[in-house]
């Protein structure tokens, strides 16, 4: 399928699940089990973020490199170096204080601490099962003197951080699991803790067509709604065309401060 025609997928609809069970059957009977553990779950957890929550506890339970989007170890590796080399290509520097929104068990983390100052690493997430696993993957690499910040976070008001603090904001694979009013609680906040002259740069799951999610853990946006929600708080935000040659099947925007 052409990348056009993929970007006009509504994967919501009945008529796509039907092909795609019909293509896939081996992967009909774990779909049904997912399907039937988050409708539990949202049952549970009526709130997103608690839901959220709740499923990247089961995930993880399961096996933290695959809670994170990984299908691999490998795979796992290779997506964090994907991650570091493109920021260090934009000029992420080790004096940078960086804010990793979403951090994971640290796929990309891992080499965002080793490459940075001592202390100017923080990693957020909303499920203390994913940040117990990323003290692991520390002790693994042997980053203990680096001294990272990790941080559970309930939400993306980011009002526990300073002012004006971080050169990079970062969060990739997080808006991609978020409904619109999560995305817009961090674009509502996130400029004040950017320093000036500092960019936030988040992925997403692009549509052209309809926008739709998928269990609530998937949501297909399309870009100009997020750069015009990025413009309604008073920020800049532009579709980062180079991230587009990564092999990766979400789509980058950045934004920063005006002026």
């Amino acid at each position: 399928m052409s990348s056009s025609k993929a970007m006009l997928k509504n994967r919501s609809h009945l008529g796509h699940k039907v092909r795609y069970a019909v293509s896939n059957p081996a992967r009909i009977a774990p779909y049904l089990k997912r399907h039937a553990r988050d409708t539990w779950l949202r049952l549970k957890h009526p709130d997103h973020v608690d839901y959220y929550r709740a499923v990247m506890a089961s995930d993880t339970a399961r096996n933290p490199e695959a809670a994170v989007g990984s299908r691999s170890h490998d795979r796992w590796l290779a997506l964090g170096e994907m991650q570091f080399d493109y920021l260090a290509e934009h000029g992420l520097a080790p004096h940078h204080r960086m804010l990793d929104i979403g951090c994971g068990n640290l796929r990309a983390g891992r080499l965002f601490i080793d490459h940075l100052d001592a202390g100017n690493y923080y990693g957020i997430d909303i499920s203390p099962d994913i940040l117990i696993s990323a003290k692991q993957t520390l002790t693994t690499f042997g980053l203990q003197d680096k001294l990272p910040h990790l941080t559970i976070t309930q939400n993306l008001t980011l009002d526990f951080l300073p002012d004006a603090h971080f050169d990079v904001v970062h969060a990739h694979s997080v808006f991609s699991h978020s409904p619109i009013e999560v995305i817009e609680e961090c674009l509502a906040h996130v400029g004040r803790v950017l320093a000036p002259g500092g960019f936030f740069d988040f992925t997403f799951d692009r549509t052209e067509g309809a926008e739709h999610q998928v269990l609530r853990e998937d949501f297909y946006y399309r870009t100009q709604t997020l750069i015009a929600l990025a413009e309604k708080h008073g920020l800049r935000a532009r579709f980062m065309e180079d991230w587009e040659t990564r092999p990766h099947g979400q789509s980058k925007i950045r934004v920063s401060l005006p002026g």
